[in-house]
């Protein structure tokens, strides 16, 4: 049996999600857009992982909660990846590449850039969507344990466990806080 692919991640809050909705999607040739469901932040990518070493792991990060600020501008991640990028998220990387540095593959060596991908580009590099203004905040006080399952129309995923980080609010026992509706969620969009 092989294991699954992990990720520890953080979710945006339902109207960080609304608002990333409005953003324009051309239908440009080579362009495959990520869905609602997939729009998240990888705190860390662990790849083929035992899923209980990694929920061991996760319940040991010792972070601070902090705030995910995106924007101001989408814009590539290499040549290959359109982005809102996000800013305010390296300590708790930091954390969690710590923790889990020895669940899964190795923890990348490059510094950490935060960002939400919004689509993956191939073959030809051009995305009318890069360039746009889009600014949103979110409080951060917890992370998830996230499964992908590969299938032909894009990566699904499945929360395994949650941890919550140092400083956040307790939620009520098998609620999953995304931060909708109980925090603080500046959100604007300009073209």
């Amino acid at each position: 049996m092989s294991l699954p692919r992990l990720f520890v991640a953080a979710w945006p809050p339902a109207e960080v999600l609304d608002l990333l909705e409005t953003l324009p999607r051309p239908p440009d040739p080579g362009v495959r857009w990520t869905r609602r469901d997939q729009w998240h932040v990888t705190l860390r990518f662990l790849g083929a992982a035992d899923p209980d070493a990694a929920t061991a792991a996760l319940a040991s990060v010792d972070a601070v909660a902090a705030e995910a600020v995106l924007g101001p501008l989408t814009a590539r991640l290499g040549r290959s990846v359109v982005v809102v990028p996000v800013a305010g998220l390296a300590e708790v990387a930091a954390a969690v590449a710590a923790a889990t540095a020895d669940v899964g593959e190795p923890p990348d060596p490059r510094p950490f850039a935060g960002h939400l991908t919004l689509a993956r580009l191939r073959p030809r590099p051009a995305c009318g969507v890069t360039g746009a203004r889009f600014s949103a905040r979110f409080p951060v006080r917890e992370l998830h344990l996230v499964r992908s399952h590969l299938h032909h129309e894009g990566a699904r995923y499945e929360t395994l466990a949650v941890a919550p980080l140092r400083g956040a609010p307790a939620t009520a026992p098998g609620a999953q806080d995304s931060g909708a509706g109980s925090s603080r969620s500046d959100a604007e969009f300009m073209q």
